[in-house]
């Protein structure tokens, strides 16, 4: 449990820069078109009830707004649709409220109904989007509507036609390919997750991205974590230059000064640390 706390704050302070967080609406909200900036994002409350949403943020476009958040995911969630409907609806009751109690402030101006309900003919809302971000191994195989968690058994068409659904966003990383849609170093961390099962493709792809020798300290946090190694995490502190952290060179001399020796006891341990990745790419790099 420690560990998936250590991620899902890993999460929330790498994304806490409004750079990456207008990249992901850019690259998976709007297509690979660049229509939002990070001025454009503001911070935005995300609790919900006694609960709190991973990230919202509430976000420019045009003349309107739209308030977009961020739900990490690491495990398969089977009552997700329910889950994320429930923090969208309060957002809605959130807005709705806001609008109440202004309305209301002139209820000369109102009809019956618009006073007693707080709600003009005019009033809007502005649109609340969630984006899953699932990066677990296993391929999700959970519902990603209202309507798939419900039992239509012996219910006439007509009536499931009736019922209203309600729609999530499961965006799985370690499925995406096309991450060159993406502008900052989201790219890099998405990439790390996805080729973190292949050990021959991610040494490949260290060796000809040169970011992984000059990564930013939270996005360093974040792909040190998806090694589940305490190690790693450590090791950055000596591999830091001008701010920046090269992982390549914090995985050679976590091998050459004998520490990893606690990552093969935690591998055996049954906890995969990506060792023999480490090794290989700590050989190449020796030999180089």
């Amino acid at each position: 449990m420690e560990k998936d706390k250590d991620k899902d704050m890993g999460w929330k302070v790498y994304f806490s820069d409004n750079k990456r967080y207008a990249d992901i609406i850019n690259g998976i909200g709007c297509r690979g078109q660049q229509l939002v900036k990070e001025t454009d994002l503001s911070e935005d409350d995300s609790q919900a009830g006694k609960k709190a949403r991973d990230l919202f943020r509430r976000t420019a476009l045009g003349m309107n707004f739209a308030i977009i958040g961020i739900e990490n995911q690491e495990t398969i969630d089977y009552s997700l649709p329910l889950r994320n409907m429930t923090y969208d609806v309060w957002k809605y009751e959130r807005q709705a409220a806001v609008i109440r109690k202004e309305v209301r402030k002139n209820p000369a101006e109102l009809s019956a109904g618009e006073y007693m309900y707080g709600f003009r003919k005019e009033s809007k809302l502005y649109p609340v989007i969630t984006f899953v971000l699932y990066s677990g191994k296993e391929a999700w195989n959970g519902s990603t509507s209202l309507h798939e968690m419900l039992d239509f058994t012996d219910i006439p068409e007509s009536l499931r036609e009736m019922t209203p659904d309600y729609k999530i966003n499961v965006i799985e990383i370690r499925k995406l390919e096309h991450t060159e849609v993406f502008k900052t170093d989201v790219r890099q961390v998405f990439d790390f997750i996805r080729y973190s099962e292949d050990k021959v493709a991610l040494q490949k792809l260290m060796e000809r991205d040169a970011y992984y020798h000059s990564m930013e300290e939270d996005a360093y946090d974040v792909v040190a974590l998806y090694t589940n190694s305490t190690e790693l995490v450590q090791a950055k502190n000596y591999q830091r230059k001008d701010g920046k952290i090269d992982m390549c060179r914090a995985i050679t001399e976590l091998i050459e000064d004998g520490r990893a020796e606690g990552i093969e006891t935690g591998r055996r341990e049954g906890i995969e640390t990506g060792a023999d990745f480490f090794a290989a790419l700590t050989q190449r790099l020796i030999m180089d």
